[in-house]
Order: structure tokens, then sequence, then C-alpha cells
């Protein structure tokens, strides 16, 4: 089915053109001259994307956006002006726009913009899907744990492994929020340079420092009104931390080189794989800030932990892959469905995810063999102690440095990984000397 969106233009030659653009590139697009023609196209078709731009002859761009708001419309919404200001900018992204386009327009970058906003528009659809496809006791506990935290306004701290869906369940806690009409700002914090983290989080006003020729927003100005959400908060610089908690208990900051402090009206969902309180004993994390971030804690299994999911979560993917790259596939060989049984998934569910794909892509006749899989075979672990399979010293050494690592030191999910029981890593790291 084709993506539906409506361009929102006085100019009749303007609107044509990118009609014309985006119907080569395959979308379906409505035009309207002005607000109260678009309000009426609005209430009777569902629309994938809007562009509109911020002057017309009645109502205006940003009006309009407010007012889908308010019918509690989620179309993402992309603002055009050849009146380039902050103001407007800034003004639009706070009123819930997902981005801002200066005129003139050029067919490059509005191709690629609509395809920005598109792809994420399937991509979060489907998330709320997954969810449905798992049946585990595991997997339903988290949903409830997420529905329950959602309405209020609480921090969300979400501890997990990495492939376990940490933003998706940040997503759609924000989804089933108060917020859902408002931004939702994804951050990386273990990427964050230490000294631009006070512009990128707070923003700068022009003639801050040199290269600031302009006013910015940062992330907390980007998401007013909406939810920040910090991935990777455990490996967050220690110096950045200081500013974030401040912030946390003042609920204000201040724009580097600005005069006026400004209101953070964010919710803050936080997610980490790290073991947060070794985290803390090392000094590597300050204990207050830990404490406001973490008001409800949702801690996600490893998809090792939920077999009951594994099916149900391949055939979705498969499915959907099946669709996305045109190779029409009915199902899993009954020796792939015990292949994906049987393996180990360390990469949780992102692994499995990727692995379908490349599966739906290799399958011959219609059906995802072994072969196609591109699984390692499982290792035995029936002999008594439920050694190893490197059985070598220094190799077995290595293996688990590896797993502690992979794991964030989490020695409970280390043992999972290398299929051993916690009794037996503990006794193999005082063998090494891993114990520090």
């Amino acid at each position: 089915m084709k993506r539906k969106i409506l361009i929102v233009e006085d100019n009749v030659g303007l609107s044509q053109m990118q009609k014309d653009w985006l119907l080569q590139a395959g979308y379906e697009v409505t035009t309207a001259i002005d607000e109260p023609a678009a309000r009426r196209l609005l209430r009777r078709t569902a629309f994938d994307l809007i562009l509109a731009d911020v002057r017309l002859p009645e109502g205006d761009g940003i009006s309009l956006l407010e007012w889908t708001r308010g019918e509690r419309m989620t179309t993402p919404y992309i603002v055009m002006t050849e009146y380039a200001t902050v103001s407007d900018a800034v003004r639009a992204i706070r009123s819930g726009a997902k981005d801002y386009l200066p005129k003139p327009v050029h067919k490059e970058r509005l191709l690629e913009m609509a395809d920005e906003m598109l792809r994420p528009l399937s991509t979060v659809q489907r998330e709320e899907k997954v969810l449905f496809r798992r049946r585990s006791v595991q997997a339903r506990h988290v949903e409830r744990l997420a529905a329950l935290v959602a309405p209020s306004d609480m921090s969300v701290l979400i501890l997990g492994a990495n492939g376990t869906g940490k933003e998706s369940v940040a997503r759609n806690i924000h989804r089933s929020s108060e917020r859902r009409n408002m931004p939702f700002v994804a951050v990386n914090c273990g990427v964050l340079p230490k000294e631009l983290a006070p512009s990128l989080f707070f923003g700068h006003v022009k003639g801050a420092f040199t290269g600031a020729d302009a006013n910015r927003e940062g992330y907390f100005g980007m998401a007013e009104g909406g939810t920040l959400f910090l991935d990777e908060i455990g490996t967050m610089p220690y110096e950045i931390q200081a500013m974030l908690l401040r912030v946390l208990q003042e609920n204000t900051y201040l724009p580097v080189g600005g005069r006026r402090e400004r209101k953070a009206d964010v919710r803050i969902i936080a997610a980490t794989n790290e073991d947060m309180p070794k985290a803390i004993r090392d000094g590597r994390f300050r204990e207050d800030l830990y404490h406001r971030l973490c008001e409800f804690e949702i801690r996600l299994p490893l998809l090792s932990e939920c077999p009951d999911d594994i099916l149900p979560l391949a055939e979705f993917f498969r499915e959907r892959y099946s669709k996305e790259l045109r190779r029409e596939t009915c199902g899993f060989t009954e020796k792939a469905a015990e292949q994906l049984l049987a393996y180990a998934w360390p990469g949780n569910v992102r692994e499995l995810q990727n692995k379908v794909k490349r599966a739906v892509l290799l399958a011959e006749n219609g059906i995802v063999r072994v072969e196609d899989m591109g699984l390692e075979p499982a290792e035995p672990t029936s002999d008594a102690n439920h050694s190893l399979a490197i059985r070598d010293e220094a190799g077995e050494k290595r293996r688990i440095v590896e797993a502690l690592k992979r794991c964030g030191g989490n020695r409970t999910e280390a043992a999972r990984l290398l299929r051993i029981d916690r009794a037996t890593l503990y006794r193999k790291m005082r063998k090494y000397g891993l114990n520090e």
C-alpha cells in the first residue's frame, strides 16, 4: 500500500512540483491551499506524513499542527517556510513537528526527509506488534510494568543486555503516556564528547563560543513536553552526570551563553546494560543520580530465558522481511525451527531479527532452511560440570573475560551466555584471578 502524504501550500506551482517529485518516488499525494482545506482532508483521510508551509492565506502551518495534536493525530509533520527564522523552528519543534524544511525546497532533501519520516513510522508500528507476538511469562511481565508506569511522570530505568529491546520498551511507554503527542528524543550517552555536552543537552545562544553563529536547541529543548530517552546511561562520562543531576533536581537549565534559565518539562527514561550497583561502587556512576533516574525499574530478560517467544518472533520477522524484501516464504523447515530453539541467542531479539532477515533473502523454494540461518551449532551442555566448550585454560579464561565484558560485568548473564551455572563461573573466575 502506498504511503499517503498531504502537502499544505498556497503556492500552486510549488505544491505541484513537490507533488510530482513525491509521486515519482512512489507516494500517494494530496494537496491543500490553506488550513481550513487541510482540516477537511484530515478529518476524512488518514495521512502518513504532512508537509505544511508556515504562512498560509487562511491560518498557518503551526496552528494546523497544533490542531492535529488537539485531535490526537500523531501523523509526522514537517514545517516548510522561506522565512527561515530560529523562532519559527523552535515553535514548530515545540508544537510537535518532526523537522523543519527551509525554502527553496530541494528535491533530494525533500525525498530524503520523507523517507526518514516514514521509515520510523513503520518501525514503530512493528515494534508495537512485536510485544503482542511474545507469549512468555517474562515478556508479559515487562509489558504489564510498562503499562503500569506509562500514565505517571516517574523516571524509568530500563535494564537489559544488548539487543533485548530497551528502546522499544521506552517508546511504548512514551506512546502510552500523556506526553504521547509530544517529541520522543533518543540520546546515546556513550558517545557524548565531554566538551560539547553542555551545548548538546541545553543548547546555546548565538555568539556563545567560536562557531556558534545561530541559536541552537539542545536535547532538553527538543524534547520539551515529551520524553528524553538516555540510552547507555551507565557509560555517561562522570563530568556530565553532575550537570544532568542538577537539571533533574531543579527542573531548570541554562543554555550555554544564555542569561535566563528555562524550565525542563521532560520525562526521563534511561537504559543501560551496565551493572549499576557495581558502577557506583567503582566510582564510575553517581549514586544520587542513579536514585533520581531509578524511580521505577524495568529489567528485560534475555531471549534465551524466554524460549516460548523464539518461534513466534521468528515467524513475525519472517513475514515482515518477506514483504520488505519481496521474497515469498511460507515458513521454516522443522530442522530450522529446532535450531532456532537450540541456539543461545547471545545477541537477543536483535540477533534473531538479523538472522531471520538474512535467511529470508537466502531462502529457496519459499521455505527457510537450516543453512539459510547461518547459526553456529549449539554447544553440548549435558556433561556433569556444564563445562565450557573451549577446554584449554587460555581459551577458557579468554572466553570468560569476553562474556563478562559483553554482559557489562553481570555474572548471572555471563553464566547464561557461557551455558554454565553461577557456581561454576565463580569457581573458574577464582581459578583465573578474575574476581577483582
